[in-house]
């Protein structure tokens, strides 16, 4: 991806250069990714662990870090049970912050210098913010290169906003009504003498009115014509452990930005915020080191995916299982999309052998019996069609289930899935199952597969 990077200087507080010079003698020496995860967070309680398209929050910018293969140690801070077991889930390390560093007073600075004291080998740290979701590894790669290739002690990241900005004015202004408005010019520069009806304020004060900051409103520019304005979207800041301990500062030294696009410049601060960031994950975010453009095989799992789990019995002693439709017709979406989908039945289960060739006829779908283990039992089979467990998507609901949701490319649980599975899935579902948790996993395989194509598309126009 084509990336903008502009160096910049920055130094100490007071204006004297930094004479700092990082451990590079044979590499950048320990770089430490380090996540912010307080749980006391007063927009979205317990926000760092909250579902976002089906993973936790915190979920997603460490599975960028742990892909990313360019950190010594990634490490969560947090003075929360609840967020210790997710990142740890994770596989992430957990720093727990004191007391003195939870406040809703302390700042992110506060709990890094913790941090890097409790730390000593620790040369460099990332801090990784947690609402950023669309980070990407290679957005972490390529700032880190920046650090490591060309010298920088610091570098953040940032996105190019084309904002016309605007002076803030005293907001005590009384409603506005056609008694309660005054004339008043427009400000000088530039002005024609034109008068506007604008609402009064109390008190009437000169100078209220408001100012252009960053245009000139006779010469409005057009966006193409604009190359607008650089903002810190929050995603990362890389910093040298001087600069953190002995400067104060996470930008400081020889200062540059790295530039992320748009649509990977998600930030959640409020409620409001959670539904289109999800749109947004969903499109943009990260979803592991598999190409989901070449998956073409899905196992699933009858009992607990494809159906609810329970079996019902006739009063004639006859068994039968609810399959929900809209789980079928995601089959049907898959295999229209040439993505082979094999039923999986367990020797443990009480789905008889005529139940799962009544299920094969109903999906269309091969159906294989495994053991305990089925890892075991799939593998020879991926094999066999001479597949990577890369190009594999498999659904399933608990323990016995862990290997293959780990190996697989793409993987997922139903929401109602015990904590084991939910823990080693890539994806959990927002549908039970038996609810319509298949139909979800395979709308999410296509939308992958589709980001996939246009990335290629895009690589390939460059």
């Amino acid at each position: 991806m084509a990336t903008r990077k502009r160096p910049g200087e920055n130094g100490r507080r007071d204006g004297t250069p930094s004479k700092h010079k990082p451990p590079r003698a044979d590499g950048p020496g320990h770089v430490a990714a380090l996540i912010l995860a307080r749980g006391g967070s007063k927009g979205i309680p317990l926000k760092n662990i909250k579902m976002l398209a089906g993973v936790p929050l915190l979920g997603w910018v460490l599975r960028a870090a742990v892909d990313s293969k360019k950190f010594s140690s990634v490490w969560v801070s947090t003075d929360h049970d609840e967020i210790e077991k997710v990142a740890r889930a994770c596989g992430a390390q957990v720093h727990r912050r004191s007391p003195e560093v939870s406040k809703d007073s302390s700042s992110s600075l506060d709990t890094i210098q913790e941090f890097c004291r409790l730390n000593p080998e620790v040369d460099f740290v990332c801090h990784i913010q947690a609402t950023s979701p669309c980070l990407h590894p290679f957005h972490l790669t390529e700032a880190l290169e920046m650090i490591t290739e060309q010298g920088y002690d610091s570098v953040f990241a940032v996105v190019r906003r084309h904002h016309f900005r605007w002076q803030e004015v005293n907001k005590a202004c009384e409603l506005p009504s056609p008694a309660a408005t005054v004339h008043a010019h427009v400000w000088a520069a530039g002005s024609t003498g034109e008068t506007l009806n604008v609402p009064r304020c109390l008190p009437p004060l000169a100078g209220e009115l408001t100012r252009p900051l960053n245009l000139d409103p006779l010469n409005r520019p057009r966006r193409q014509d604009w190359d607008g304005e650089l903002c810190e979207n929050g995603s990362f800041y890389f910093s040298t452990r001087h600069c953190i301990m002995n400067e104060g500062l996470l930008q400081g030294g020889k200062v540059a930005y790295y530039e992320m696009k748009a649509e990977y410049s998600v930030d959640i601060d409020v409620d409001i915020d959670w539904p289109v960031a999800e749109q947004r994950v969903l499109r943009y975010g990260y979803f592991g080191e598999a190409n989901p453009e070449v998956v073409r095989l899905m196992f699933c799992n009858v009992s607990g995916c494809l159906t609810e789990g329970r079996i019902y019995l006739s009063k004639s002693g006859e068994q039968m299982v609810s399959v929900n439709t809209r789980d079928t017709a995601g089959i049907r979406m898959l295999q229209r999309e040439n993505t082979e989908v094999v039923l999986l039945t367990s020797a443990l289960d009480s789905v008889g052998r005529s139940l799962a060739d009544r299920v094969a006829e109903v999906t269309g779908c091969q159906v294989v019996e495994v053991g305990a283990e089925p890892l075991k039992e799939l593998k020879p089979m991926v094999e066999a069609k001479k597949l990577g467990w890369k190009d594999v998507a498999f659904m399933g609901c608990d323990m016995p289930d862990v290997g293959c949701l780990n190996l697989a490319g793409l993987s997922a649980v139903p929401h109602d899935a015990p904590s084991v599975a939910i823990n080693a899935a890539k994806y959990i579902c927002r549908s039970g199952g038996g609810a319509g948790a298949v139909r979800e996993f395979a709308e999410h395989i296509l939308l992958q597969k589709e980001k996939a194509k246009a990335r290629r598309r895009s690589t390939d126009s460059v």
